[in-house]
C-alpha cells in the first residue's frame, strides 16, 4: 500500500475570508484551493429556485471549468409565514438590488401585525460537493423568529442578524458571543458532515 493520496478540492468562492472559514470547517484531510487562488476564474449566475439548485450550479460550473472536484454552498433566511421567503431571492427580495436597511424594512413590513408564534424562521445553508460522478449534499439550519422591532444598526452584509431572535440564548443573532455562535454554527455542521461524506467515497 502506497501513501494515501490527499484529494484536491476547489472551494467555489472568491471571498478569501469565506474560503478560509470553509477550509477550517473541512479539516485537514484535503488539499484545499479556492477561486481566490485563480484570478481568471469566471463568475456564475445563480439562477436556481432553491439553495440546492444554486449550490449545484456553482459546484458543477467550477468543476467543469477547473477539472478539480468542487464544493459550493448557498443559503439564507427562510421565513415560514412568507412560504420560505426571502430564500434565494436574498438581495433582490423587494424586486430590486436592496440595501441592508431596505431588506430589514421589507421583512418587518411583510410581517406587520403577525403574532410572535407565527414569525418563525431559520438561517439555512446547503453545501454541495461535485466531482463529475458523485454529488453529495448536506444542509443545516439555525432556528429562531423575526422580531417586531429593529434596533437601528446591523452588521454590514448580514442585515437579518439584527432582527433574527435566537430563543436558545434569548438574544438577537447579531449579539451572540463567539462561543454562542459556535454552538449553533450551521455552516460548520454542513462542512464537517460533507468532509466525512467525501472521505467515505
Amino acid at each position: 500500500m502506497g501513501p494515501k493520496v490527499i484529494m484536491k478540492i476547489l472551494i467555489a468562492t472568491k471571498n478569501p475570508g469565506k474560503a478560509r472559514e470553509i477550509k477550517e470547517f473541512l479539516g485537514n484531510g484535503f488539499e484545499l484551493v479556492s477561486l481566490a487562488d485563480f484570478p481568471n476564474a469566471p463568475d456564475t449566475e445563480e439562477t436556481g429556485e432553491t439553495f440546492e439548485e444554486n449550490a449545484l450550479l456553482k459546484a458543477r460550473a467550477y468543476f467543469e471549468w477547473s477539472a478539480i472536484p468542487s464544493i459550493a454552498d448557498d443559503g439564507g433566511l427562510e421565513i415560514d409565514y412568507l412560504n420560505g421567503e426571502p430564500g434565494v431571492k436574498s438581495r433582490r427580495w423587494p424586486g430590486y438590488e436592496a440595501t441592508d436597511e431596505e431588506l430589514i424594512e421589507t421583512a418587518l413590513k411583510k410581517l406587520d401585525g403577525v403574532p410572535k408564534e407565527r414569525r418563525t424562521a431559520r438561517l439555512r445553508t446547503v453545501g454541495l460537493y461535485y466531482d463529475g460522478k458523485n454529488t453529495l449534499s448536506r444542509t443545516a439550519s439555525v432556528e429562531g423568529y423575526i422580531t417586531e422591532d429593529y434596533c437601528g444598526h446591523c452588521e454590514k452584509g448580514y442585515p437579518f442578524r439584527s432582527i433574527f431572535w435566537i430563543p436558545k440564548f434569548n438574544k438577537l443573532y447579531k449579539d451572540l458571543t463567539h462561543e454562542e455562535h459556535e454552538q449553533i454554527n450551521h455552516r460548520k455542521v454542513v462542512y464537517a458532515q460533507l468532509a466525512e461524506d467525501i472521505l467515505a467515497l
